[in-house]
């Protein structure tokens, strides 16, 4: 006659429960963080830009979004192909925005963000306005501290001397009537 021979279950479980918890030294699983491409040249340089104006008033850089690159897209190729590239009217939008159309040239993302930045000169925070017969609206919105995200782009328009419209997107707006951008 042979043995069978029962072992409790309850106890292999436990052994080997016992195992895996008592080896500290088998390495932690991690997952690799996900890597976002390479912003395209442009975006860069547009995001560069800003965030160097933001940085020197002390608030946090802003993200590039896909989604406000290609709102900005679509807007400043239809006032290129049936606006005759002139200024959009982006008073109806629901995010901040600011454009430059610059005659006689093609501007790059950097000098785009220079011309706005250039109101500074003209801005008085301490009492967040503005130096009379001045505009510093463009300016205030680069370095709004609410908004976090960015989307831009440019159109070469031929119909203007090869002129160039340049138009970026903020999310959430700034110039909040009563608030300081900073």
């Amino acid at each position: 006659m042979k043995m069978i021979h029962f072992f409790p279950l309850f106890s292999l479980a436990a052994l080997t429960i016992s195992i895996i918890s008592s080896n500290a030294a088998w390495p932690a699983a991690t997952v690799p963080a996900p890597v976002s491409p390479p912003l395209p040249p442009a975006a860069q340089e547009f995001l560069d830009s800003h965030n160097k104006a933001r940085a020197e008033v002390g608030v946090a850089p802003l993200q590039w979004s896909d989604k406000l690159a290609k709102d900005t897209s679509l807007l400043v190729r239809y006032q290129r192909n049936k606006m005759g590239c002139d200024f959009a009217n982006l008073t109806t939008s629901k995010y901040g925005g600011n454009q430059l159309w610059a005659g006689s040239a093609a501007v790059t993302p950097s000098k785009a963000v220079e011309e706005w930045v250039k109101e500074k000169d003209f801005y008085i925070h301490a009492n967040n306005s503005c130096v009379a017969n001045h505009e510093c609206g463009v300016y205030t919105q680069v370095v709004w501290k609410n908004s976090v995200q960015l989307g831009c782009s440019q159109a070469t328009c031929s119909v203007k001397e090869k002129a160039s419209l340049t138009i970026c997107f903020y999310d959430p707006p700034g110039n909040v009537i009563g608030e300081t951008p900073f």
